[in-house]
């Protein structure tokens, strides 16, 4: 069987003209203002942190005081460089007989420009890299925005689970899919597995809810996807279905023993089209057509009705890790282990396509939000959200320490992101860092202990619970997040 995996996650130009100055840019030494914030932040915070962490911050700010000092150095080196050069084309100007002026001019200017260039780089990357330290340092010390707690949880998997997804508004439902070849149909309110599908022959990778209709797209390693009917009743510990082949099933891990989940083995429609393993399948708008994304790296477009291929979409380099749909527009974003992400535009006969190279590593997913703007995460640490109306260049970049693997955008614009280091981390769409979900039972709750590999918001809040993370610890945690204003 298949299990499918992301990751096999300063100076002035001289002129022409016989003799030029540089104007030498004055750095003021950074100690005094180091010894301020640090006396500042100090003074504050030495009564409220245990020595432990008082620790930390005095090495922290050393790293600082240090960094700074090694580019004060280099600015001083530099400094001195070009003032000699300067000397040196002063005294040789005087000399008119034995070189040609311009000539001169031009290849100093070059010689000169290309040390300013190498050197201004090379302070810059240094000057970048400090930002990124401090501002990591700094937003540590930030109030966190939202509050986050662990409402329930939802257990039952064998095996690693690679998706969890939310039904339309209206239904207090959940679903998962895992590498345990199941996918299954959760009520969120009791905890309770009312309904697995037991129709694939291979890890199930994604799973995703019809619209409008009780039907559930799930794609496999099996290099099929499967659209099958969910009808389950919330209220009950057991579900049903009226018009498939039913029967009961183990029992999820966590029910008693008098509380089985039914068990649905055949779908109403098979989709092909790959040759490879399927690593996600989306409804596109309308849901009446369905684009999966496989390891043979092909996205197809299906048609529901008849199950038939529409068409095949090349130009991916590797295998496709992702797929998703606009939720009111006929447009699909492909994300790919060759670094870019793809846009295929469904609205026209003739579809078109744009491709985006900017990340570094495997794109493990990317999103649309409701403000018309895509967001992209990666193996390369980072998340990168851009504008639909121009997506040359991203409009915010988010650094993380950790590889990004399938993220979520809610309505109101928070992004949550799943790391493989454990953590789930929540910023807004301009980059700004809103919270981290609690991992111990001492900051309110006891999150994933391996790798997260998913996240999903809901609209509804039913029962507080608003975000749903899953993992490789088998686990399904439901999580209220609220702005601490609304507290």
């Amino acid at each position: 069987m298949l299990h499918i995996r992301y990751r096999m996650s300063i100076n002035q130009t001289p002129s022409s003209g016989k003799s030029f100055k540089v104007k030498r840019n004055s750095m003021a030494r950074p100690q005094s203002t180091i010894e301020e914030v640090y006396s500042s932040l100090r003074s504050d915070l030495d009564d409220s942190l245990n020595p432990a962490y008082r620790l930390r911050l005095h090495n922290l700010f050393r790293q600082i005081e240090k960094e700074f000092e090694i580019l004060y150095q280099e600015n001083q080196s530099l400094h001195e460089k070009v003032e000699l050069l300067n000397e040196k084309v002063e005294r040789e100007g005087y000399d008119k007989q034995n070189f040609d002026c311009v000539d001169f001019d031009n290849n100093i200017a070059k010689v000169l420009s290309k040390k300013l260039s190498n050197t201004s780089t090379q302070k810059l990357k240094t000057a970048n890299k400090l930002k990124a330290q401090t501002s990591k340092i700094v937003s540590s010390f930030k109030a966190p925005h939202l509050n986050c707690s662990i409402i329930r949880e939802y257990v039952g998997h064998k095996d690693g689970i690679w998706e969890v997804s939310v039904a339309r508004l209206g239904q207090p439902i959940i679903g998962t899919a895992s590498a345990d070849h199941s996918a299954c149909i959760w009520s969120v309110d009791s905890g309770r597995c009312l309904l697995q599908y037991h129709g694939h022959n291979g890890s199930v990778n994604s799973v995703r809810f019809h619209p409008i209709k009780d039907m559930v797209l799930t794609s496999s390693g099996d290099c099929s996807a499967h659209i099958w009917q969910a009808v389950v009743s919330w209220d009950l510990p057991k579900g049903h279905s009226s018009e498939e082949e039913l029967e009961l099933g183990e029992e999820c891990e966590d029910q008693r023993a008098d509380a089985k989940a039914a068990t649905l083995r055949t779908p109403v429609c098979e989709l092909g089209g790959h040759t490879n393993a399927i690593s996600a399948a989306e409804w596109l708008s309308g849901a009446d057509q369905v684009i999966t994304a496989g390891w043979d790296r092909l996205a197809v477009l299906h048609d529901v009705e008849s199950g038939a291929t529409i068409t095949t979409l090349t130009g991916h380099d590797l295998e496709l890790t992702h797929t998703a749909t606009h939720p009111t527009q006929r447009l699909a974003v492909t994300s790919s282990r060759d670094s870019t992400f793809r846009l295929w535009d469904f609205r026209e006969s003739v579809q078109s396509v744009s491709v985006f190279q900017g990340h570094s590593e495997s794109v493990t997913s990317a999103v649309f939000t409701h403000e018309d703007k895509v967001v992209s995460g990666s193996d390369d640490r980072t998340v990168k959200v851009w504008d639909l109306r121009n997506m040359r260049s991203p409009v915010a970049t988010i650094r993380a320490d950790s590889a990004i693997n399938r993220l979520s955008v809610s309505s109101n614009g928070v992004i949550a992101i799943p790391h493989d280091n454990r953590h789930i981390r929540l910023f807004d769409l301009n980059g700004q860092r809103l919270a981290r979900l609690p991992r111990s039972s001492r900051q309110g709750g006891q999150g994933h202990n391996r790798m997260v590999s998913c996240v999903a918001w809901s609209n509804d809040h039913l029962n507080h619970v608003n975000l749903f993370t899953c993992g490789f610890d088998r686990r399904v945690l439901g999580w209220s997040v609220q702005s601490l204003k609304d507290l």
